[in-house]
Formats: structure tokens, sequence, C-alpha cells
């Protein structure tokens, strides 16, 4: 009894149709990179039976349908790597964002710099977009630290296509990634079970968190946001 829907994750090679399983009256037979003619179906299995291989469908919309005297084994094997290889270069033309702003949070910043880590270790290009906001456009040297703090941490997985550029109001720069050969291990592949933020960074250990002050009457009180933006005079 056949089924009314195909399985989730067949491939091509999986529903190929193989020896009798060919509903065709006629076929088209190839062997290597001959074309042998066209046979009728019983002509073409005993002709497969001969060479001790199977005849496999190819292509069932062609009149009469193209078969192939084929080892299916071998045959299967080749088609699920040609499948691979197509898959790999889809992800190159993938493009991720992550965006970014001038006064990141640094957990924000472990975050999106995870984020990036683990598209590029997947072959997929990213692009980091940051964007300023109100003042903060008279402090572009700001955004740009920020930008080139950021493909600082991901140089060992990906390389930027250009120079970082001031495009309206916000920093652009596309990050494509490196060869496999070339490429730090993915942090999630070396540690799995280990949440993604908590990539640490060899040779920059976290800075230990600053200790509470203690209030004295008549003293002004600080916001506590240490940034540059922070100390501008609001106008």
């Amino acid at each position: 009894m056949s089924h009314p829907f195909s399985p989730r994750n067949s491939s091509s090679a999986a529903l190929l149709r193989v020896n009798g399983k060919i509903r065709a009256r006629e076929v088209r037979v190839i062997m290597g990179e001959k074309q042998l003619g066209v046979f009728s179906l019983n002509d073409a299995l005993a002709l497969a039976r001969q060479h001790g291989v199977d005849l496999v469908e190819i292509s069932a919309s062609a009149t009469p349908p193209v078969c192939r005297i084929v080892e299916i084994g071998k045959f299967r094997y080749e088609q699920a790597k040609r499948e691979k290889e197509s898959k790999k270069h889809q992800h190159a033309s993938i493009v991720k964002e992550v965006q970014l702003s001038p006064r990141i949070d640094p957990h924000d910043f472990g975050i999106k710099l995870s984020h990036a880590v683990n598209f590029l270790c997947e072959d997929m290009k990213v692009k980091i977009a940051l964007k300023f906001r109100g003042r903060e456009m008279a402090h572009t040297e700001v955004g740009f630290e920020v930008i080139n703090r950021f493909l600082a941490e991901i140089a060992p997985y990906g390389h930027p296509d250009f120079e970082p550029k001031l495009i309206g109001r916000g920093i652009n720069v596309m990050v494509s990634p490196l060869p496999r050969n070339k490429r730090a291990k993915n942090p999630r592949a070396a540690a799995p079970g280990r949440p993604p933020e908590k990539i640490q960074r060899q040779n920059n250990p976290a800075p230990e968190p600053p200790q509470a002050k203690i209030p004295v009457a008549g003293e002004p009180q600080s916001n506590g946001l240490n940034n540059a933006f922070s100390k501008l005079e609001l106008k």
C-alpha cells in the first residue's frame, strides 16, 4: 500500500525507483558515459542483471524515462554527496545581520558576539550594523571603537570584506567566514551544554565587578552609566 505523503527527511536519492519499481514500458538506458538507446523495461532489467548491478530511474519526467545501469548503493552515496555540497553553497549565500549600538552593554555584546560566531561557523555571512541615535552622531568614533572591537573578537572565525563604513546614521561592515581549515572551532561544538553567550575570550579575562560606593550627604550621585555619552553636557 502506497503512502499518501512522503517522509519529511527523505532525499531525492531515497525516492528513486529501482528495478521492479519502475513503471514505464520503455526506458532510455545510460551506462557509464554512454547512451545505449531505448529498450523495453524487461530488456533493460535483463541487461542490468547481466552486469550484476541495478536499473535506476533518474529522470521520470522524460519521454521515455531515463534509467541508468549502476549499483544502487554507490549511486545513492554519490547523490547524497552532491546534495550536501549544494547545501554548503546555499549556506554561503545566506546573510545574517547583527545589530550593535554605541552604548551596548557588555553582556549584550557577548550575546551578539556568540550569535555572529555561530553564523560564521555555519558558513554564513554576517552583516554587522551599528546605528546612531540623536546626539550620538556627534561622536561616531565611539561607534567605530565598538565595531573594531567586535571584529577583533570574531577574527578567528571570519574576516571583513571591506573596512567599516559610515553610511547615513550607521556603520556597516560585511564579514565572510574563514575556510574551515583556517577557522577556529565553534565554541558550542567544543563545549556542548555551555550557554552560547558564555564564550570565554582567550587572554581577555572578565573584569572584576566594581565595588559599591557608600553615598555621602551633599555629594552629587552618579547614574551609574560608564560610557562616553554619559559625560556629555545636555543642551
